[in-house]
């Protein structure tokens, strides 16, 4: 099954390295990053569960839940994470998902015929508190993911659908933003956007950052 955005996120329940899960109970009013391994004891995905441990608190400021996920038993989730702790110099404080029977992988289309059939791609999801599917990215065995690009689009996200705005190319947070197209009216757009605007054109409308 192929999960487009806007889908709601499959929900599951599956053992992992802090017990059983029921993934929508867990996840709760959160927002999601659900990321998926290979395997255990792999060079490249060592070094990410570990960046994800150290992101602890700015999971926290933004209301997110990280969960991963590999094929393998909970018994080898245990050893690679003693691993990761002392490679990383970090305390993995999520969870990982053992997938030995492959069910969370086939809801989420995690083994893909281009790739080992034994394995999971390399694939993450932004699941919002309403379960839905924010974004999906997925990367090449050979590439590590960026953390600091998933954290960004959250921040997108959660800015975007409190204002009517978008964010354009290479946004950091707290820079100037799109006002939305649909949004005509000008009483709404001074009420909206207190800062003012500036039309570089008129489907082109940037405004301060409102406050988040």
């Amino acid at each position: 099954m192929s999960i487009r955005l806007g889908d709601i996120a499959p929900d599951f329940e599956q053992d992992s390295s802090e017990g059983r899960i029921r993934f929508h109970e867990w996840l709760g009013d959160s927002w999601g990053v659900l990321f998926s391994h290979p395997a255990d004891f792999t060079p490249v995905c060592t070094t990410e569960l570990g960046f994800t441990a150290r992101l602890k608190d700015a999971f926290a400021q933004r209301n997110v839940k990280a969960i991963a996920l590999s094929v393998d038993p909970v018994d080898s989730h245990i050893k690679w994470i003693d691993d990761i702790n002392e490679t990383q110099s970090t305390a993995v404080n999520f969870p990982i998902l053992a997938d030995a029977d492959r069910k969370v992988s086939e809801l989420y289309d995690l083994i893909h015929p281009n790739a080992n059939d034994t394995l999971t791609v390399r694939s993450l999801f932004v699941i919002d508190p309403n379960k839905k599917v924010r974004l999906t990215i997925t990367y090449p065995a050979s590439t590590g993911r960026n953390f600091n690009e998933i954290l960004r689009v959250i921040d997108s996200l959660q800015l975007t659908d409190e204002h009517k705005v978008a964010t354009p190319a290479n946004w950091q947070d707290g820079d100037e933003v799109v006002i939305v197209p649909s949004l005509k009216d000008e009483e709404e757009i001074q009420r909206r956007f207190p800062k003012g605007y500036r039309a570089v054109k008129p489907y082109l409308r940037l405004t301060p950052q409102p406050n988040r």
